[in-house]
């Protein structure tokens, strides 16, 4: 797999951890990569929406933070 760094803040870093810690994932790329899976599938819905639609809506997800992706795919999961 390649290998990238990031960088995080201190609280998006404690909320991987605490994912971590209480057995929700294997480990901190594992929450990446759902994170990103979860990205790539709200980017790909915003894509069958059309030009216009998926313009707009890819630029709300480009704000999301990797805090935020991992509360939408947690909520996804236990939802």
């Amino acid at each position: 797999m390649p290998m990238v760094t990031v960088s995080i803040s201190p609280e998006q870093a404690a909320k991987m951890r605490e994912a971590v810690e209480c057995g929700q994932y294997a480990s901190g790329s594992e929450v990446i990569r759902a994170a990103l899976r979860l990205w790539v599938e709200t980017a790909g819905k915003s894509d069958n929406a059309g030009r216009a639609g998926s313009a707009s809506a890819f630029n709300a997800n480009e704000h999301l933070n990797v805090a935020e992706l991992y509360a939408a795919h947690a909520l996804k999961r236990h939802g």
